[in-house]
């Protein structure tokens, strides 16, 4: 038994490393470690995969699908348009923002509320002369502690009601400790939280991150030209250009088309819209052989006659009919991370044009096919109105700020909110289990036609899934060894003869600092037997030490790689490592000071 809490603990300490070291994707690890497990033999056989069925990671699965819905219907649209009502207060911003989205992260995911309302932050950030970096930082923050409110709010807790020996957690079990965090969370953050951001300079705020104007010129195709009656694909290719040009639109007879199929025949006196720097357009004039039109953008601008207003009617042709131009922050999943536009055909393959790029609050002065995408990256596309959204999410990008901020979808509010109603009312009444329930209410959803069978699978983060899965046989294998009771009885010596307020505080503090480095689920899942084996022997209640590790789980503000609430902000905001302590620290804190005594009051 010595032997096997050895191997255990080596497993986890590899494991653990392997999280912070963050080279390898976490699913990843997490299936190396229970591979690890398997063959030395401290999972039985029939049990390696046994994670799989879960009633945890059918429930984490169930939640993300039935937040597709409830996006998909309009639910949170709604909630956002009115959010852009409130005014310019920076409190008042500040607070409305945190409660709305802790809120919504009480009932859908709290990445996906996040990535709803963060387009309505910035958006309210600029039309204030703000930098965002006031206002994404709370919002993330109360994303975060709206997840504690219930058992569907976050995966921490789906699966510490797993651990709990009585049954199941209901689903508002989790609410009278979720609520009064989030209640102080949130009145610290808006009277007093927010005056710690950083205050990072913005080129946007009060104007357009991207001043497209600046970077059009018009190119005209003469008569006699080589390419009228040729493609645009082949005028494209011509000289490997197309690496460093992008056309945004044709004009054609006064009729302005905006991203242009590559398969459209070209006309003499045709002019195209196109965006690139210098050196690429002298190399791609001097191929080709056409010509500045007259009244380009650049030259106007030169002469000083209305080049102000000849870059808006530039801009103002790129978003004609149905085309529009939108700015989207490329996620840590991304499929473009670390790939450059011409590598993945965007515009052939997705109808995706991208115009430019910023990092770091400035756009990039570099050609577009030598960009090479980083989680982060703020990009600004181009594509149609009914196809961009669905190209972006396949993409794995979020939009962050359209031009004019607009809502644009079908509303089904009353069916997609009554399904979800439907759901909660069935599992307070205790008429069926929680997954169950939610399950039948994705089920539900798909078969009324808020979502496609095909959107449900990927609104599933699947790298969530499988770290779940192959996570819980080897948290079970900690237990099973006797590993969890071993570095129980170590806290049992700190904790021996201190108030029970202390040893909770102990264990919510440590579950906060390890879900600042590694995924929160993760840690829920290796400390909730510890937190076991110490209400066993020092005699507090078992619900007690869960709630506490729970919370810690969950409130990871330390860092930006504790959650992806906290990834996603990053860039848009301009925040750096180590802003993230000013207010997570005192957040911490605050946190730590409210849920200790409401769970010895309700759970003591």
């Amino acid at each position: 038994m010595v032997a096997d809490q050895w191997i255990v603990f080596a497993v986890l300490f590899v494991t653990l490393a392997a999280f912070i070291w963050n080279r390898l994707r976490f699913d990843v690890v997490a299936m190396l470690a229970l591979l690890a497990v398997a063959i030395a033999g401290l999972v039985p056989v029939d049990s390696v995969f046994a994670g799989f069925g879960h009633p945890a990671v059918i429930t984490v699965a169930a939640v993300l699908v039935i937040s597709q819905g409830l996006v998909n219907g309009g639910v949170v649209d709604e909630v956002a348009r009115l959010l852009a009502r409130v005014g310019n207060n920076a409190v008042i911003q500040v607070l409305t923002l945190t409660l709305v989205v802790a809120v919504c992260s009480a009932f859908i995911n709290n990445v996906g509320a996040l990535a709803l309302l963060m387009p309505v932050a910035i958006w309210m950030s600029r039309e204030a002369g703000r930098s965002p970096s006031l206002l994404l930082m709370p919002l993330a923050f109360g994303s975060l502690l709206g997840g504690t409110i219930t058992l569907i709010g976050t995966p921490p807790n789906i699966i510490i009601a797993s651990y709990r020996e009585a049954g199941t957690f209901g689903l508002f079990d989790f609410a009278p400790v979720g609520l009064a965090i989030s209640l102080a969370g949130i009145v610290f953050i808006g009277l007093i939280g927010w005056r710690l951001t950083p205050k990072r300079e913005d080129p946007a705020a009060g104007e357009k991150l991207f001043s497209v104007g600046d970077y059009l010129t018009e190119l005209k195709l003469t008569e006699g030209s080589d390419y009228a009656g040729s493609t645009l694909h082949n005028l494209l290719t011509a000289g490997d250009s197309q690496n460093n040009l992008v056309v945004l639109s044709l004009i054609r007879d006064d009729k302005t088309t905006p991203a242009p199929s590559t398969f459209t025949i070209l006309r003499e006196n045709d002019v195209l819209l196109v965006e690139a720097d210098t050196e690429s357009l002298g190399e791609f004039l001097e191929i080709t052989g056409l010509t500045l039109a007259s009244g380009a953008p650049n030259e106007e601008e030169k002469d000083g006659t209305g080049g102000k207003g000849r870059r808006q009617q530039a801009e103002d042709e790129l978003v004609a009919g149905d085309a529009r131009l939108i700015e989207a922050v490329v996620t840590p999943g991304s499929q473009l991370v670390g790939r450059t536009a011409n590598r993945l055909n965007l515009r052939e393959r997705y109808s995706v044009n991208v115009v430019a790029v910023a990092r770091q609050g400035h756009r990039l002065k570099q050609r577009l096919a030598d960009i090479r995408f980083r989680s982060g990256d703020i990009l600004l596309v181009q594509g149609f109105e009914e196809t961009l959204p669905a190209n972006l999410r396949t993409l794995g990008c979020l939009p962050l700020a359209e031009r004019g901020l607009a809502f644009g979808r079908e509303k089904r509010l009353g069916l997609a909110g009554g399904l979800f109603a439907v759901a909660i009312l069935v599992i307070v009444a205790g008429w069926v289990t929680p997954p169950v329930a939610l399950v039948a209410c994705a089920v539900a959803m798909v078969l009324a036609g808020l979502l496609e069978a095909s959107d449900a699978y990927k609104a599933i983060d699947w790298s969530v899934v499988v770290l779940l899965a192959a996570m819980i046989p080897v948290g079970q294998a900690l237990e099973t060894t006797g590993g969890a009771d071993l570095i129980a009885r170590q806290i049992l010596a700190i904790g021996e003869g201190q108030a029970p307020w202390l040893v909770l505080s102990i264990i919510l503090i440590g579950t906060m600092l390890l879900s600042n480095v590694v995924n929160n689920a993760a840690a829920a899942i290796l400390v909730a037997p510890i937190a076991l084996g110490v209400a066993g022997q020092l005699g507090l209640s078992s619900d007690a030490t869960l709630m506490a590790v729970a919370i810690g789980a969950s409130c990871a503000f330390l860092t930006p790689i504790g959650h992806q609430s906290n990834a996603l902000v990053m860039e848009p905001a301009g925040y750096r490592f180590g802003d993230y302590w000013r207010l997570g620290l005192p957040l911490s804190v605050v946190v730590t000071a409210t849920a200790v005594p409401v769970i010895l009051w309700v759970w003591g």
